[in-house]
């Protein structure tokens, strides 16, 4: 008598032979048209978790356990004078709808600073703004200008908030002068020239 083959029985995503030797797994089907919403889902999350993720980023310092709340630190080398790189801190929260606008900031010469460099930027007493980020979804944003200081050769850096925070416009400044580099008696001889 020959022996009558079992049809294979399919268990909650798994197939499993007659036998009940092996379970091999499968993939479901499903409606094509639900794969949409989880794949929207999926690809939100990863963006989201992928948002706090910068190459300028040199340090992140948690406020706690219960708090969505980070400091985060950046590295930002002023576009036009590559020699200078300043570094901000700012609270940056994960799951508010904005962030607060304390920030500081340092900004230091960690290269060299040529009269071309200081030829390009905008003299203007409002300088010139050299970075912006968005701080929230209405319209707050943390920005960077650079102000030159032409009767003390110095380069000003101030971060500041575009709303009002409290009755405050937060805001902080950093210097870079350059005294002692050698774009300093090139600055002295073209003034003597004039």
């Amino acid at each position: 008598m020959q022996k009558q083959k079992q049809k294979p029985e399919i268990l909650s995503g798994f197939f499993v032979p007659s036998d009940r030797a092996t379970l091999v797994a499968i993939q479901p089907e499903k409606d094509s048209s639900m794969r949409l919403p989880y794949t929207l889902a999926a690809s939100l999350f990863a963006a989201f978790l992928l948002s706090g993720c910068s190459d300028n980023e040199v340090g992140d310092v948690s406020l706690g356990l219960l708090t969505t709340k980070d400091i985060k630190v950046e590295k930002l080398r002023d576009p036009k004078i590559t020699g200078v790189t300043c570094h901000i801190s700012h609270v940056k929260a994960d799951l508010d709808f904005a962030d607060p606008s304390d920030m500081s900031i340092a900004c230091r010469q960690t290269g060299p600073i040529t009269a071309g460099m200081l030829k390009d930027i905008d003299r203007s007493k409002s300088g010139e703004t050299v970075f912006s980020t968005s701080k929230s979804i209405l319209f707050k944003s943390l920005k960077i200008r650079r102000i030159w200081d032409d009767e003390n050769r110095t380069l000003i850096y101030l971060s500041y908030s575009t709303k009002e925070y409290k009755g405050s416009y937060k805001h902080s400044m950093s210097t870079v002068p350059l005294w002692g580099n050698p774009v300093w008696n090139e600055l002295q001889a073209g003034t003597a020239a004039d």
